[in-house]
């Protein structure tokens, strides 16, 4: 059983000109693709995506950015629940703005929302985390995850912020983030 609990309810959510803001990660990690592991074998990058208890194809974690944190903060939190993985966010990839049947209710009654998407890089896969019981966590290669991403937004995200961010920087062998995050106030509604 996992002593974590996920955080639930709009009460504490962030809206901003008629969007609910929304923060999330693509998580990966490095995978070294023959036995050796050492600094000169190859590395291929995987992408970390779950289910959606709500319906068919693969998601990248994300949820609500609550009053009481950084949007950094909100992403993090996110991966921890929805994929119970641990990490560190690595690159800021962006907005991204979509619009959601299921989160239409009497504080965004147009289902709007603004997502702020991070990647992260994991270094701990817990054996528990607050979803497991209606979340199930896929590692994929960046091709077969862009296939079987329900949202299109976020095949935005994973191939035009993540992919290209890391096809120009040796992030198998760096530890250094690249690029700053955004602030904590995301300064307009429209994507990038």
């Amino acid at each position: 059983m996992c002593d974590l609990v996920a955080r639930t309810g709009r009460l504490q959510q962030r809206y901003e000109a008629g969007y609910r803001l929304v923060a999330g990660c693509i998580p990966f990690r490095c995978k070294h693709l023959d036995e050796s592991s050492d600094d000169t074998s190859e590395k291929a990058v995987e992408v970390l995506m779950i289910n959606s208890p709500s319906g068919p194809g693969l998601l990248f974690p994300k949820g609500g950015w609550e009053n009481d944190e950084t949007v950094e903060e909100a992403a993090v939190r996110e991966a921890l629940e929805e994929a119970g993985v641990r990490g560190v966010l690595m690159k800021f990839l962006g907005h991204y703005n979509f619009k959601s049947k299921t989160h239409e209710d009497k504080f965004n009654p147009e289902g709007l929302c603004k997502a702020a998407m991070f990647a992260l890089l994991v270094n701990e896969e817990l054996d528990s985390w607050p979803e497991q019981s209606t979340r199930e966590r896929r590692w994929l290669s960046v091709p077969e995850a862009a296939e079987l991403c329900r949202h299109s937004w976020m095949k935005d995200a994973l191939e035009n912020g993540f992919a290209e961010w890391y096809s120009k920087k040796d992030i198998m062998n760096s530890g250094e983030e690249d690029g700053q995050p955004p602030t904590s106030e995301p300064s307009s509604p429209e994507h990038k």
